[in-house]
């Protein structure tokens, strides 16, 4: 590093106190907003968020991918806050070397289907705002270090809030069977069919897995139907801008607090 004057270390220096001591606490609140943001969009309670808000109700129907006939996967579905509270499900699926079988069920309101995802999208979403309201707004912070540590777990909270709808956990087949939300369905479905409700990103999905003989060998053919709901973008877009904020910040704390590592390291060969 070439020499470094008198004058730049002390702006370096004023510049990394104003940092600490003010943009952490204006990020800290912009955070604060996001969340409280966020919180509002959910159509549940997150912490003493929606508390006095009836659950919206969306209906929608569900349409499958453009190259499947469209009689073959029919889903007409009603959320109600985290839960599936009606649905209309008719399939019509083939079968190898025969004439195509018929299911349908349905779900009613005194028996829903749990979207498990928007209730842990909810936990981590609280866990971001009580580390956030944790935090003293006269506290000063003394060092780049202290700062990463209270914005990595909030932006981990953040992540997890995120990933919670982006990504559906995975299950195997016998989970899908056995799960408590196939109680849902009335009539039940055949052992030769599992189905799944879960959220990817801003749509929801409805997947069946059909076993079916083929020449001795059995197999299970997947098919899927899809809508969008709305909320679930605004959350996510959110908790993205929540996230690349945080991001900002800490990257600025990292570049400073190597600039300043460099100086003194460099001051001290000087000695």
């Amino acid at each position: 590093m070439a020499d470094v004057t008198v004058e730049e270390i002390e702006s370096l220096q004023r510049e990394f106190d104003w940092v600490l001591n003010t943009e952490v606490k204006s990020v800290i609140n912009q955070l604060k907003e996001a969340v409280q943001e966020c919180a509002a969009k959910f159509p549940i309670p997150v912490g003493t968020t929606n508390n006095d808000t009836l659950f919206t109700t969306d209906r929608c129907t569900m349409t499958g991918h453009a190259t499947s006939p469209p009689d073959q996967v029919k889903v007409v579905v009603t959320m109600t806050g985290d839960k599936i509270s009606q649905a209309d499900i008719n399939l019509k699926l083939p079968r190898p070397h025969g004439k195509d079988v018929y299911y349908n069920t349905s779900i009613k309101e005194d028996c829903p289907w749990k979207l498990q995802q928007i209730q842990d999208s909810v936990n981590h979403l609280q866990l971001a705002s009580d580390e956030l309201e944790s935090m003293d707004p006269d506290h000063e912070f003394k060092s780049a270090q202290e700062v990463k540590n209270f914005f990595s777990s909030v932006m981990v909270s953040l992540q997890r809030s995120r990933t919670s709808l982006v990504i559906p956990k995975k299950r195997t087949l016998d989970d899908l069977l056995s799960s408590k939300n196939v109680k849902s369905l009335n009539p039940p479905l055949s052992k030769e069919v599992a189905i799944s409700f879960y959220l990817q990103s801003w749509k929801l999905i409805f997947a069946v897995y059909h076993l079916v003989v083929d020449k001795g060998a059995s197999r299970f053919d997947r098919y899927q139907s899809e809508c969008v709901v709305p909320w679930v973008n605004d959350v996510l877009l959110l908790l993205t801008v929540a996230l690349q904020t945080g991001q900002q910040l800490t990257d600025k704390i990292d570049i400073l607090a190597q600039y300043q590592q460099e100086i003194n390291i460099n001051n001290d060969r000087e000695m």
